[in-house]
C-alpha cells in the first residue's frame, strides 16, 4: 500500500494503525523517518513510487481549508491528477482519494445546519435532521473544496475510462486530541478509530465497488451527513460519538 501525503495528521494515524496489517510505502513532499521524499506535482518523479503497489491512499494536498486559487491550482489538483495517472500506469487495484466534507460546506449557511454548527441546538430534534448525502448537489465553501471536487471528478473519469477502482472519502473533522473541540465538531468529528475502520473497509471492499463517494463521520448525535450508503457498500459502521468526547478548548477548522 502506498500512502501519499503521509507526513500529515491523517497520514500519520493511518501509517501507525495500519502497519500491522499492510505493507506500507509512505511518501510526502517533506522527507521524514520512514517517509520518502516525493513531489506529487511532478509525475515523472512520483511514478516510480507507485510501481508494484496494490492500493493507493491519496492524501497529497495542502490541507488548509482557506487556501487560495493559486495553491489549489499549482499543488492540490496536479498532485491528485498525477496520483491517478501514476496509479493507472502502475496497474493499481484500488485508488482511495481523501476528499473533504467542505465540498458541501455551503449547506452550513442554511438551517438547521447553521444552528447545529453554532451549537444552537434548542428546539432541534437530532433524529429529524435532513441528511446531506453524496447525491446532494455540491456546494463547495472555497477553492480548497473546489479542488477536492475536481479530484472526485477525475477519480470518476479514471474509474470509467480505465477501470481503476476509485473511492472518494469526504472526511469529517480529524484532530490530534480525538474529540470535539468546538460546537461544529459535535456534528463533524471523525474519531481516529472510525477513520481507520473507514479506510480498512474501503481497502477491503469487493472488486464490484468501482467508484464511490462516501462521507467519513462518526456516529455523532448531531451529524448531518448520511453514511447509509457507506454502510451498505463497504460495511462502514462507526462507533464513536462526539458528545462522548467533548472538550472546552477550541481548535482549528476541519
Amino acid at each position: 500500500m502506498l500512502i501519499t501525503g503521509a507526513a500529515g495528521l491523517i497520514g500519520t494515524i493511518l501509517r501507525e494503525r495500519l502497519a500491522a496489517t499492510y505493507a506500507i510505502r509512505a511518501v510526502d513532499r517533506y522527507a521524514a523517518p520512514g517517509i520518502a521524499l516525493v513531489d506529487m506535482t511532478d509525475l515523472d518523479f512520483a511514478q516510480p513510487a507507485f510501481v508494484g503497489v496494490d492500493t493507493v491512499l491519496d492524501l497529497a494536498a495542502d490541507a488548509h481549508t482557506r487556501l487560495g486559487w493559486h495553491e489549489v491550482c499549482a499543488n492540490n489538483i496536479p498532485a491528485t491528477v498525477n496520483a491517478l495517472e501514476a496509479s493507472r500506469q502502475a496497474g493499481v487495484r484500488r485508488y482511495v482519494f481523501m476528499s473533504s466534507n467542505h465540498v458541501t460546506g455551503g449547506y452550513e449557511l442554511d438551517q438547521p445546519y447553521a444552528a447545529i454548527v453554532a451549537g444552537q441546538h434548542g428546539g432541534l430534534d437530532p433524529s429529524a435532521i435532513p441528511y446531506i448525502t453524496a447525491k446532494s448537489p455540491v456546494r463547495p465553501d472555497g477553492p480548497y473544496a473546489v479542488g477536492k471536487l475536481a479530484g472526485e471528478a477525475a477519480a470518476r473519469y479514471y474509474a470509467e475510462a480505465f477501470d481503476l477502482s476509485a473511492v472518494c472519502l469526504r472526511v469529517g473533522t480529524v484532530n490530534r486530541l480525538d474529540r470535539a473541540m468546538e460546537p461544529r465538531q459535535r456534528a463533524t468529528l471523525l474519531t481516529h478509530d472510525d477513520l481507520v475502520q473507514l479506510v480498512e473497509r474501503t481497502i477491503e471492499a469487493p472488486d464490484s465497488v468501482r467508484y464511490g463517494v462516501f462521507y467519513g463521520v462518526s456516529a455523532n448525535t448531531w451529524r448531518f451527513w448520511d453514511i447509509e450508503d457507506a454502510r451498505e457498500a463497504i460495511g462502514y459502521s462507526p462507533r464513536g460519538n462526539a458528545d462522548d468526547r467533548r472538550a472546552a478548548r477550541a481548535c482549528g477548522p476541519g
